[in-house]
C-alpha cells in the first residue's frame, strides 16, 4: 500500500494516501467516474451483484469496461457480492468469472465464504476484497479472512475510526471504507426484512427498502414519535468531505462512494467533489477547507433530509436520521433533495457527453525511397511500425505540417497525440491511405500490447460438482434457544430438549452462568452460551475468565458474526462453536468454509427455501424450525431516536402502515436493536418433510414468550416432530398459534 507523510510532526502525519473509489452501475456511469477523477471503480456483471436493478453492462460490455479502465490507468473492481446458492456456485460462476479473471479484473468484493474459497482455488492472483455484507466488526474477524486469503476488508459500516484504525493496525490489511451516500440501518448482510415480508433478500442484491418507510414505534401503550416524525428507520445519507484528513489518518486506503443505483451524473458529481479536496489534502494539507459552493452542490446531488458523517464519530443518534422525510411528505421543496437539473446537465456535458483519450508520444520517419517507420509510446510501453516506401515526389511533396494533420486524426481511439514528432526530408509521396493505415494499425498494437500486461491465462477447472454421501446423520436432537429466565425453566422441564443455548444478555447471567450450566448437567442436557447477534471489539473481554473458567462445564458457543468466532478461536475453544443463520452457509463450499476453522455445526440459511434445503450438505446442521426472525440488527436505538432512551435493556414495538406489529429488543449490554417478524415461523405442519431431510438437529428459538407460551409451543413441536417417544402423537389441535413457513416454500430470487 502507497503511503506518505503529508507533514512530518503533527495531525496529519503518516496519512495514508488514499483511494477514491468509485460506483459505476452501467458503462457509461463508469467513463463518467473515471473522468470525474475516481482512481478506482467497482461495478457489477449480469449476476452475482448486490445490485440486481443496476444496469449492469453485459459479459463483452464489462471486458470494454475493464480494458477502458486500464487504459486510463485505473482499477476496476468487480462486484460478486451476493450469496450463492450450490447450483449458482458449482453451475454458473466459474463461467461468469472466466472471461473478467482473462481480461484483467483488478479484484473482486464478495460476501460468501463458498466463493471466496471457489475463487482463491480457481481464479489464482486475484485480489478478494470482503464485502461489508460480510460484517467484519474486529480485528479477529479481519485476521480469519487475512488467513482465508482476502487482501482488502469493508468493515462494517457502523465501526468508529478508532476501530478502524485497530484493524488497520493488528492486521495491516487494506482497509475499505464508505464516505458518502445511503445508509442502511441494519448492520449490512444482517437484514431479512425485505427478503421475509417481499422475497426481495438484500443479501441477493434486491433489497425493497422497507427502512425508508413510516413506521410507529409504541412502548407499553404510548407512540413515541408522531406523524411528521416516522421514518424512524430511514439514516441520512453519509457524506464525511470535512474528515477526509481524519479517516485517512486513521489507515483507510480506499475511500468509497456509494451509489450504483443512482444516476452516472450523480456519482460523477460527487467523484469530482471528492478528487478536488484530496488533491487539496496532498498539496496543501493545512490549507484543508471546505467551501460552502461544494457542500451545497453535494446537497443538490442528492440527500436524505440532510447529511450525516456516518458513524465514524458516534454509535448511533437521532440526528443520523431522516426521521421527517421532506422529499416523501413533500412539505419542504427546498429541503426535499430534489435534483437540481442544471447542475445535472452540466455534469452531463462535462462528464459523459465526451469522450476520454490519453496522452501518447510519437515519432513518424518519413524519407524518400524508405519506408515508413512510426513509433509511439505510451507509459512504459514501445512498439514500432513499418509502412510502405515512400516514393520521390514528382509535384508535390508531403511537408510536415501535412503529415502531422494527417497522423493526429486518432478519432474514436483511446489515445491522442501529446507530442509528434515529424522526421522527413519533404521530398516524397505516399498516399493518405496508407498513412491512415499505418496510424490505425499502430494504434491498435498500442492498445494490445499495453492491455497485454492486464491479461491472465485462464487455468482449467479443479472444482467438482459437491459428491454427498448420507452417512454420520444424526437426526431428532433438539435444541431450544432462549433469553429469559421463564423460558429456561420450561425448556429444563422437557426431557426431550437435548441442549438450551442460553443468550449472554439474559438478565443476571454472569452471577448466574456456573449454577445454569451444573443445573442442565444434572438434567442431562447440553449447555451452550449464545454469544450477541452483533459484537464489536474488545466487548466479550469481561466473559473471557468466565469462558476459560467455565470451558468443561460448557458444551459450546453459538456465534453470530466473525468476530466472536475470531475471538473464541483467540481463546482456544475452537471445535465447541456452532455458527448461526448470520454466518452464512447457502452453498457447500461456504460450509467447509467454515467448518475448517473448527465450528462443529452449521446453521441451515433462513433464506432457502425446502428444495434447496434438501440438495445442500445439511449434515452437522442445526435447522432452525420455530421462532420469531430477527428482521434487523442495528447499532441504532430506536428509543433513542424518539428521545426516550434510559441506557437499560427493554423493548418496544414498531407499527408499520398496515398495523402489523415487530418487536424490538433493546440490547443496551452490548448496544444494539434487533427488530423481529411480527409473525413467528413455525414448521409444524411441515414436519413429515423435514424429518426426512439430512439435518443432523433442530432448533426452536424464543424470543419474548412466557413459560405457558413457551411451554406450549415446545409441547406442539415435540408431538409433531416425535422428539419423545412416550408424548403421544395426537394430531394437532385446529387453533394452533399464527405461524408463517418463513422461506421454506418460497426461498428468495
Amino acid at each position: 500500500m502507497p503511503l506518505f507523510l503529508i507533514i512530518q510532526e503533527g495531525k496529519y502525519a503518516g496519512m495514508v494516501k488514499g483511494e477514491l473509489l468509485a460506483p459505476a452501475g452501467s458503462y457509461e456511469g463508469l467513463q463518467a467516474v473515471i473522468r470525474a477523477g475516481a482512481d478506482a471503480v467497482y461495478i457489477g456483471g449480469n449476476m452475482f451483484g448486490a445490485r440486481a436493478y443496476a444496469d449492469n453492462p453485459d459479459t463483452e460490455k464489462l471486458k470494454k469496461a475493464i480494458d477502458f479502465t486500464h487504459i486510463c490507468g485505473k482499477k476496476i473492481y468487480l462486484a460478486v457480492n451476493t450469496l450463492l446458492k450450490n447450483q449458482e456456485l458449482y453451475g454458473q460462476l466459474y463461467d461468469f468469472m472466466a472471461p473478467f479473471y482473462e481480461q484483467g479484473a483488478d479484484g473482486v468484493i464478495v460476501q460468501d465464504f463458498g466463493v471466496l474459497s471457489f475463487l482463491k482455488k480457481e481464479f489464482p492472483g486475484l485480489p478478494i476484497h470482503a464485502s461489508t455484507q460480510m460484517t467484519v466488526t474486529g480485528p479477529e474477524g479481519a485476521k480469519l479472512l487475512q488467513q482465508a486469503g482476502v487482501s482488502r476488508i469493508v468493515p462494517a459500516r457502523e465501526l468508529s475510526l478508532e476501530e478502524i484504525r485497530k484493524i488497520r493496525q493488528e492486521t495491516g490489511m487494506e482497509i475499505e471504507c464508505f464516505v458518502h451516500g445511503a445508509l442502511c440501518y441494519c448492520y449490512s448482510g444482517m437484514c431479512l426484512f425485505s427478503s421475509v415480508l417481499g422475497g426481495r433478500s438484500g443479501n441477493r442484491g434486491r433489497c425493497a427498502q422497507p427502512c425508508r418507510l413510516p413506521y410507529d414505534v409504541i412502548c407499553q401503550g404510548e407512540i413515541l414519535n408522531n406523524k411528521d416524525s416516522r421514518y424512524v428507520l430511514s439514516p441520512k445519507d453519509m457524506c464525511t468531505i470535512d474528515i477526509l484528513p481524519e479517516i485517512l489518518e486513521a489507515g483507510v486506503y480506499s475511500l468509497k462512494i456509494e451509489g450504483r443505483m443512482k444516476r452516472p451524473e450523480y456519482a460523477a458529481g460527487v467523484t469530482s467533489i471528492y478528487r478536488k479536496y484530496l488533491d487539496l489534502l496532498e498539496k496543501k494539507p493545512l490549507e484543508y477547507k471546505v467551501s460552502e459552493k461544494d457542500r451545497k452542490t453535494l446537497l443538490d446531488l442528492y440527500q436524505r433530509d440532510g447529511f450525516n458523517q456516518g458513524y465514524y464519530h458516534q454509535h448511533n443518534g437521532r440526528d443520523m436520521m431522516a426521521v421527517v422525510n421532506y422529499k416523501e411528505q413533500k412539505k419542504d421543496k427546498k429541503s426535499s433533495g430534489g435534483r437540481n437539473e442544471k447542475l445535472f446537465e452540466e455534469l452531463k456535458r462535462h462528464y459523459l457527453d465526451t469522450k476520454t483519450q490519453e496522452k501518447i508520444y510519437g515519432n513518424l520517419i518519413l524519407f524518400a525511397e524508405s519506408p515508413v517507420i512510426l513509433d509511439l509510446d505510451f507509459r512504459d510501453v514501445h512498439v514500432q511500425m513499418q509502412g510502405e516506401v515512400a516514393e520521390t515526389a514528382s509535384k508535390q511533396p508531403l511537408s510536415a505540417e501535412r503529415l502531422e494533420k494527417q497522423m493526429r486524426k486518432t478519432g474514436d481511439t483511446p489515445f491522442v497525440f501529446d507530442r509528434l514528432e515529424i522526421i522527413t526530408d519533404e521530398k516524397c509521396f505516399l498516399p493518405m491511405q496508407s498513412l491512415n493505415v499505418l496510424r490505425r494499425e499502430g494504434l491498435k498494437k498500442l492498445e494490445k500490447e499495453y492491455l497485454s500486461k492486464f491479461r491472465r491465462v485462464l487455468p482449467e477447472k479443479t472444482f467438482l460438482e459437491n459428491d454427498r454421501k448420507s452417512d454420520n446423520i444424526s437426526q431428532n436432537k433438539a435444541y431450544v434457544q432462549i433469553e429469559t429466565w421463564e423460558q429456561w425453566k420450561a425448556a429444563l422441564e422437557e426431557d426431550w430438549v437435548a441442549g438450551i443455548y442460553c443468550g449472554l444478555s439474559v438478565p443476571g447471567l454472569e452471577a448466574k452462568v456456573r449454577i445454569a450450566a451444573e443445573e442442565a448437567k444434572k438434567r442431562g442436557k447440553e449447555f451452550y452460551l449464545a454469544l450477541p447477534y452483533m459484537l464489536r471489539a474488545g466487548q466479550l473481554n469481561r466473559f473471557e475468565e468466565i469462558f476459560k473458567v467455565l470451558e468443561n462445564q460448557i458444551d459450546g458457543f453459538l456465534v453470530r458474526n466473525l468476530e466472536e468466532l475470531g475471538c473464541l478461536l483467540k481463546l482456544g475453544l475452537g471445535g465447541k462453536i456452532i455458527s448461526d443463520y448470520s454466518l452464512y452457509n447457502f452453498n457447500d463450499m461456504a460450509k467447509e468454509f467454515l467448518e475448517s476453522l473448527g465450528i462443529m455445526r452449521t446453521t441451515v440459511p433462513l433464506e432457502l427455501n425446502n428444495r434447496e434445503i434438501k440438495g445442500k450438505d445439511c449434515r452437522n446442521s442445526e435447522m432452525i424450525i420455530y421462532g420469531y426472525y430477527p428482521m434487523m440488527v442495528s447499532a441504532q436505538c430506536l428509543k433513542k431516536t424518539c428521545g426516550s432512551c434510559d441506557h437499560s435493556s427493554g423493548s418496544v414495538m414498531l407499527r408499520d402502515r398496515y398495523g402489523q406489529h415487530f418487536l424490538t429488543k433493546c440490547f443496551c449490554d452490548f448496544c444494539y436493536n434487533v427488530i423481529y417478524n411480527s409473525i413467528p415461523t413455525g414448521l409444524l405442519k411441515e414436519a413429515e418433510e423435514i424429518k426426512k431431510m439430512e439435518v443432523s438437529s433442530f432448533r426452536l428459538n424464543f424470543t419474548d414468550e412466557g413459560y405457558k407460551e413457551t411451554k406450549k409451543i415446545l409441547e406442539l413441536f415435540a408431538r409433531a416432530y416425535g422428539f419423545e417417544e412416550n408424548i403421544e402423537k395426537k394430531k394437532n389441535p385446529e387453533n394452533l398459534p399464527a405461524f408463517t413457513k418463513g422461506h421454506f416454500k418460497r426461498g428468495v430470487e
